[in-house]
């Protein structure tokens, strides 16, 4: 994942568009992986968090979002593992 800056309205929307591709059922695969892997409990939660404002980027901080970004993608690469 490109380091994103936070401060960068290209970035944020950028970083606000890859979280709104996914849905709430792509949310719930990305939980039932991270507690089968054991991430954390913060991490699970954030997930869910997710989950639940699937679609509406807008309502979450760009720090979140891209905490959120992160996971996702060591999920995806440990995955391919």
């Amino acid at each position: 994942m490109p380091n994103f800056d936070l401060q960068d309205p290209t970035d944020l929307d950028i970083m606000k568009g890859q979280f709104d591709m996914h849905t709430a059922d792509d949310w719930q695969e990305y939980i039932d992986l991270a507690e089968a892997r054991e991430i954390g409990y913060k991490n699970i939660n954030i997930l869910k968090t997710a989950q639940r404002k699937a679609g509406i980027a807008k309502y979450l901080s760009p720090k979140v979002i891209n905490w959120i970004l992160s996971l996702v993608e060591q999920l995806d690469n440990d995955e391919e593992e």
